[in-house]
């Protein structure tokens, strides 16, 4: 027999069976998937937990259980986006910094509505402690990887060993996000090189003496 929906009508799915506190893939994806077409169909204002879950036929609480807060779902689903993305080797660190800055973050956000998720997401972190551990965590994980580009160049004397790689990735990144959060990416391409070239005068610099 056919079961009713919720809202009156018919379904050719059975509706989704409650979900434990582990994470079942098959249920994380369904919610995930939820997540993105809602974001997709509707933007930021027509998404919520109550949305995602009459959508992906899963509970409100197994959803919270998963993911704390509603910046957190919308992460991950960025996550997804980002996933497409690698992050550059080109085999010299100028041409990395440049794909890096314009494929990885400015590029990125001005496709569809990257940019615009990824902001809501920095601002909802400014109020909430769950939105905000989980952009913490997010943003150590792409530092950890985003390092990775300066120490080859370390390794390929492009750059002194006593760079510090970390701050490096901050400088990059901090230039990026003040563009995104004050609306100037348009004209943020016209000024990767540059910054580029900035920041490699400066890890070429010999340490200062004590």
């Amino acid at each position: 027999m056919t079961k009713t929906s919720p809202a009156g009508g018919k379904s050719g799915h059975q509706a989704r069976a409650s979900i434990g506190a582990r994470r079942n893939p098959a249920s994380q994806a369904a919610i995930l998937d939820a997540a993105e077409a809602i974001l997709r169909e509707e933007g930021l204002a027509g998404f919520s937990i109550e949305a995602v879950a009459r959508r992906a036929r899963a509970g409100k609480p197994t959803i919270y259980r998963w993911w704390p807060s509603r910046a957190a779902l919308i992460l991950e689903v960025y996550q997804r986006f980002k996933q497409a993305v690698g992050f550059p080797d080109t085999g010299a660190l100028r041409t990395d910094l440049i794909a890096f800055l314009s494929n990885n973050l400015v590029g990125f956000w001005q496709s569809g509505m990257c940019g615009t998720v990824f902001r809501s997401v920095i601002a909802e972190a400014q109020t909430t402690p769950e939105a905000a551990a989980a952009l913490a965590a997010y943003e150590s994980a792409r530092r950890r990887d985003a390092t990775l580009m300066i120490e080859r160049a370390k390794a390929r004397g492009e750059v002194t060993a006593q760079t510090n790689s970390l701050l490096v990735v901050d400088l990059l990144v901090a230039f990026a996000w003040h563009r995104l959060l004050n609306g100037r990416l348009a004209e943020t391409p016209a000024d990767i090189e540059a910054v580029a070239d900035l920041l490699i005068a400066g890890m070429q610099k010999p340490p200062a003496s004590a």
